[in-house]
């Protein structure tokens, strides 16, 4: 309660006056009704001096103080309008000098509401009194209820005096936060302090019965700044517990507030005891913030994390997460004695599409040591560690808003090889593109014909590329080897159709590449050996080709009729044939002696390693030959009220292509790549099919030659190589068994891992308070023991390839992993990832997931049970963020591979 409930004394007062007129305990309507607060001002004024003071010292003591004769306009009585309605009465008592309102009793003004079974103001007193009242059978009900913007009271009865602006509420209960306080007596100081006596106060949803509370005799409570209490005890089940405090303090400051981050403690079977995420929280301002963790290991390992988010509305958001790790294996002297200094530098960054229309800002960057999350301390994600690759791009893009449009880009990206430690980027790469022009195109009208669709564009690309080690990342030597190249490339096309049907596509390019450092090649005596001598300088090349297509579509319907299940099956072709020509660019080709002699060359040219590749030696004349296929079936369904057929995709694709290179002395046909691809059970499961068809044939050392193998005795292909995936991700929450939304939760793919749980659920330390498996509480059905609708969610992949290259005929691939999660009760959730390699012979990573859900408490146990990764562990704490720091957790981490 605050100071303004001051003017509801006004409120009664006004509308006492008129109960005096219509007499007492008259009924009133259980409309609001509002109240006028206009008042006239008096037509005599009382007069006073027209000098108040004098700046003059030595006449200021003769005049006599008087009353200036000038007053400034009295101020309305209310600010706002002012609302009261009573169920039973509204009533005037002019010899206890009360006003009451009965029954569902309510008065709002501005802010405030109050709202309880009866309301007695006290005008000569100053002291407004609110209580509940008895019902039909003698219970007492409509307890007042206080509102004051967020902030909500709910006591058993408030007394409250408008001239002292003190309050007492009997029984009070509040929230503040995500605390949940009650409350026997409750005493308001003043507009900011409150002091209450024989306090419970609590995260648990129900306050009446609570799973734990924590009580203490005396409380000081300055709403959404602070609460500090004396001695305070927890409370378990109503069980107290010898966990106490001598005084306690909790932030409740609605803004983010620095301070210090509690650290956790355990031990390791490699570091030993630790000290882990504790540090400090910067609220730097409402746009930013800066989290900085540490950790420390009694063998001298240690750890730092710098975690910044920073947002500005309407403009953009990002996050920037630096962690570096020095950790020691075992005890120096031994012979297992091992050390790393590992780092990782994430960064994210999104810019608001509303922001600026024509330029765009991107980033997301991981970067850092390859073997950060195989031995990292803080984090034990494994779909992570076994990713093979980190990669990062920045990047810029502008419009300009010109006749040609033209739009440009510049990027700086990164790829990196946790298992090589090799390093590719590019610092940066430049791109210009310039819209297409039609120079014969009418202003108005369509554009018809080869010469009306004639266009041309213009395109530049220059790029910094660099390939280096993990190991001289940034430093001298990556910098010596940094390529440096430009392309411009000047395409001309035009389309038409010829015999109504067929499609055609003709046109012709130039290329033009800068380079600023080529290669030069030279026998080395001493050595015996070519070396390739870096020469650092400009030089350029030109190409030039030009190419032509001509396609259809055909489309097949095979009808089997009305009265079958399968009504009808749609089969769309798309043949295609394609032609293009590049000329011989000899010139730009040396030779070189490859032995001592002299006397043998071999040909090379200068350009052979750089980053937009060399001219072609020979003439190339490849027609090219591709068909794409759908299969699409109109099946019946009998649950359309209409009657009308519904469509099921078959077949998505289903694809040919192969080349035929008229230039070459042999094996002038490509192998034929077959692929196809469809989706079952309304998309849940993917399933995708590769193949290579060779026509030709092996000699003795498994060599191709010029023989047609079905010249050598073999069938028409030899079949190479072939691959098959199967994904299948399904759930209760799936519109197949009944339900309208399918939702999943997905771990965070911020790390480089997955966005399911094949590998695992990733466990962040610093974060154990969130959940490992989903605890929305809208996805329990009742709060029973056994929970009747059982949700679930289970994905399955499984990948095989084939290998016949070379007649090895074998399989090198071929494994089959699945995950899932069900919840056994609406409080116990069970999760599971695991999976076998059939080539290997051996069972994949596992992981077994339990969780139990304690409401104001959450209990989880992860269990690796075999492999490089085992490990296990053990966490019991409360939800509150406000409370993290209460919980228990016991752990034993995979051991780390050093290498």
């Amino acid at each position: 309660m605050r100071t303004n409930i001051f003017n509801i004394v006004f409120i009664l007062l006004v509308f006492g006056a008129t109960l005096t007129q219509k007499g007492i305990a008259q009924d009133n309507n259980k409309k609001f009704t509002a109240v006028n607060t206009t008042l006239k001002r008096d037509s005599i004024v009382t007069t006073s001096d027209t000098i108040d003071k004098l700046a003059v010292p030595s006449i200021q003591d003769t005049l006599k103080k008087q009353k200036d004769t000038i007053v400034p306009a009295n101020k309305p009585l209310l600010e706002e309008m002012v609302y009261r309605k009573a169920k039973d009465y509204e009533a005037l008592n002019l010899a206890k000098k009360e006003i009451t309102l009965y029954n569902e009793a309510e008065i709002r003004y501005q802010d405030y509401e109050l709202t309880a079974g009866k309301i007695i103001f006290n005008y000569e007193k100053n002291e407004i009194y609110a209580g509940g009242i008895k019902d039909s059978v003698g219970n007492m009900s409509q307890y007042p209820v206080f509102k004051q913007g967020s902030q909500i009271v709910e006591p058993d009865s408030i007394r409250f005096n408008t001239k002292t602006k003190k309050a007492l509420v009997f029984k009070s209960r509040t929230s503040q936060g995500e605390f949940r306080i009650k409350a026997e007596v409750s005493k308001k100081e003043n507009d900011s302090v409150y002091f209450m006596k024989d306090v419970i106060f609590t995260t648990a949803k129900d306050l009446d019965d609570p799973e734990y509370y924590f009580r203490t005799n005396k409380v000081k409570l300055v709403p959404g700044k602070k609460v500090v209490t004396g001695v305070t005890n927890m409370v378990i089940a109503d069980v107290p517990t010898p966990l106490g405090l001598p005084f306690a303090f909790f932030p409740m400051s609605e803004k983010a507030e620095s301070g210090f981050i509690i650290p956790s403690f355990g031990d390791t079977n490699q570091q030993g005891y630790y000290i882990q995420n504790g540090g400090y929280y910067f609220a730097i301002s409402d746009k930013m913030d800066l989290n900085v963790l540490g950790d420390y290991y009694t063998n001298g390992s240690w750890g730092l994390r710098l975690n910044s988010s920073y947002a500005q509305r309407y403009k953009y958001n990002g996050r920037v997460l630096i962690r570096y790790e020095n950790n020691i294996f075992s005890e120096k002297g031994l012979p297992d004695y091992a050390s790393s200094k590992l780092y990782n530098i994430q960064w994210n960054h999104s810019q608001d599409g509303k922001a600026n229309p024509n330029s765009r800002f991107s980033a997301s960057v991981n970067l850092g040591s390859s073997q950060y999350f195989r031995q990292s301390n803080n984090t034990y994600n494994v779909g992570a560690s076994m990713n093979n690759t980190m990669s990062s791009s920045v990047s810029y893009q502008r419009t300009f808003e010109s006749v040609p449009q033209v739009n440009m880009s510049l990027t700086a990206t990164h790829s990196q090889s946790t298992n090589t430690k090799e390093i590719n980027m590019t610092l940066p790469t430049l791109q210009v593109n310039v819209d297409r022009v039609f120079p014969f195109a009418p202003k108005y009208g369509s554009k018809k014909g080869i010469i009306k669709n004639l266009n041309f564009s213009y395109s530049v690309r220059g790029e910094n590329r660099v390939k280096t080690h993990e190991d001289y990342f940034f430093k001298r030597e990556m910098f010596d080897s940094l390529n440096t190249a430009f392309q411009h490339s000047i395409p001309i096309a035009t389309n038409f159709k010829i015999f109504k049907h067929f499609s055609v596509t003709a046109g012709a390019s130039y290329n033009e590449v800068w380079y600023f450092n080529t290669i030069e090649k030279k026998y080395n005596a001493q050595t015996n050996k070519v070396d390739d001598i870096r020469v650092n300088g400009f030089d350029s090349f030109r190409t030039y080709n030009a190419n032509a297509s001509i396609g259809t579509t055909i489309y097949g319907t095979f009808n089997f009729g009305e009265d079958k299940r399968i009504q009808a099956i749609r089969h769309v072709m798309r043949p295609s044939i394609g032609y293009s020509y590049t000329p011989s660019f000899e010139q730009y080709y040396d030779t070189y002696a490859i032995d001592a002699t002299g006397q043998t060359f071999q040909d090379y040219t200068r350009f052979q390693n750089g980053i937009f590749g060399a001219p072609g030696r020979y003439n190339s004349n490849m027609m090219n030959f591709n068909l794409s296929n759908t299969f699409e079936a109109k099946v019946r369904d009998d649950d359309n009220e209409k009657g009308e057929p519904r469509k099921v995709m078959l077949l998505n694709s289903l694809n040919f292509s192969t080349s035929y290179n008229m230039s070459a002395d042999s094996l002038k046909w490509s192998p034929v790549r077959v692929s196809a691809g469809t989706a079952l059970f309304k998309d849940k499961m993917q399933i995708n099919f590769g193949a290579t068809l060779d026509p030709y044939a092996l000699d003795n050392n498994n060599r191709r030659i010029d023989t047609y193998n079905i010249n050598n005795g073999g069938s028409l292909f030899r079949l190479t190589s072939a691959n098959m995936t199967v994904n299948w991700s399904l759930s209760s929450k799936d519109a197949m068994f009944g339900n309208a939304e399918d939702k999943k939760n997905q771990n965070s793919l911020d790390n480089g891992g997955r966005a399911d749980d094949l590998f695992g659920r990733a466990v962040e330390l610093g974060n154990q308070k969130r959940s490992t498996l989903s605890d929305d509480d809208e996805d329990k059905p009742f709060g029973g023991f056994f929970n009747a609708k059982l949700p679930w969610d289970l994905t399955f992949a499984y990948s095989m390839t084939y290998n016949n290259s070379s007649r090895q005929n074998e399989i090198v691939n071929n494994s089959v992993m699945v995950s899932g999660n069900v919840d056994v009760t609406p409080n116990w959730k069970v999760g599971f990832s695991t999976g076998y390699d059939f080539v290997q012979k051996g069972v994949t990573f596992t992981q077994l997931r339990f969780e139990r859900d304690l409401k104001s408490w959450r209990m989880d146990f992860s269990w690796v049970p075999i492999g490089t990764y085992t490990s296990w562990g053990f966490f019991i704490g409360i939800r509150s963020s406000m409370l993290s720091d209460i919980k228990w957790e016991k752990r034993k981490a995979p051991d780390k591979i050093y290498r």
